[in-house]
């Protein structure tokens, strides 16, 4: 049974926050305190369990069971069939028409993990589902997944200089300059155009340590624009020589868009299976969308994904 001092005040106010405003950033914030919260889930207590701690549990106190006992959490079922898991953010987000007979206190990472281990009985996670509801689909529970392994793999790892020139070109390439394009949009892409690889040096200048040089400079930098069609504008990067091997980044794409005035960011990457041309969208992501032609004739893959789009 899960104790009564779990505190969430600052979580129920992201949440609350969330409800009045969908924003992306306001969805962040309920993510990242969550992944930090210790929850309550409904459980049914076990079958053998003695009469007294029954009635410890019914009183809502704090009870302790053995390793081995098996503990079954308390499922919502959905209009489609499909199962839910709530979880509660504290006892007073559950109303008393709608208590179980037992609560588990659990931080939210591990109902993560016991989700994951059960995906083919729960659809999604559904964060006090009789008041402020919020819903964690699957593709959210896959992401914070993904989060709690990677928690438990943090070890400190030496790279040599090459490798950190690597990280370097794709942080640069993959990250810092896509962000600050859409973010400037025409503004920024100008500026690029200007100053090219002066302009980059900037992003290096973040990433390498104080009093290190980057491996690159600016004449190792090329840079073209052209107008494609009246609306359509098309800036080519290629990166240095030295990044021109698998894993990296060794060109891009950047389109803006006249009449809409939307930026479009595209990549060329070397692959061990072959080159490819990724996107990066505005909010970060990053996929890959289709194998890079072997003919020379990217200029035109990009435009017809551009058109596509």
């Amino acid at each position: 049974m899960a104790e009564q001092k779990i505190d969430n005040k600052a979580l129920e106010e992201a949440i609350e926050t969330f409800r009045g405003d969908k924003e992306r950033d306001s969805y962040v914030k309920v993510m990242e305190l969550l992944e930090k919260s210790i929850v309550l889930v409904p459980a049914m207590p076990p079958k053998d369990i003695a009469p007294e701690l029954l009635e410890q549990l019914k009183a809502g106190k704090p009870v302790q069971f053995s390793k081995d006992t098996k503990i079954v959490p308390c499922l919502l079922r959905k209009e489609t069939g499909e199962q839910a898991l709530p979880v509660f953010t504290s006892p007073a987000q559950i109303p008393e028409d709608k208590k179980s007979p037992m609560l588990m206190a659990m931080p939210f990472m591990g109902v993560v993990s016991m989700v994951s281990a059960n995906q083919d009985k729960v659809a999604e996670v559904v964060v006090n589902p009789f008041t402020g509801i919020v819903v964690l689909n699957k593709s959210v529970l896959e992401i914070a997944e993904k989060r709690r392994k990677a928690a438990g793999q943090i070890k400190t790892v030496q790279v040599t200089k090459e490798q950190f020139q690597d990280l370097a070109h794709n942080r640069m390439a993959l990250s810092l300059l896509p962000k600050y394009l859409f973010e400037k949009k025409e503004e920024g892409l100008k500026k690029l155009q200007q100053e090219e690889g002066g302009f980059l040096m900037g992003f290096y200048e973040e990433i390498y340590p104080k009093g290190q040089k980057a491996s690159c400079r600016p004449d190792d930098f090329s840079l073209m624009t052209l107008n494609l069609t009246d609306t359509i504008q098309l800036t080519r990067l290629d990166m240095p020589d030295e990044a021109v091997k698998n894993g990296l980044c060794y060109r891009v794409y950047v389109v803006w868009k006249r009449d809409v005035e939307e930026l479009q960011y595209y990549t060329l990457e070397k692959r061990k299976e072959g080159n490819v041309i990724a996107r990066i969208t505005a909010d970060g992501v990053h996929e890959v969308v289709e194998p890079a032609p072997d003919n020379g004739a990217e200029i035109e893959a990009v435009l017809n994904l551009v058109t596509r789009n």
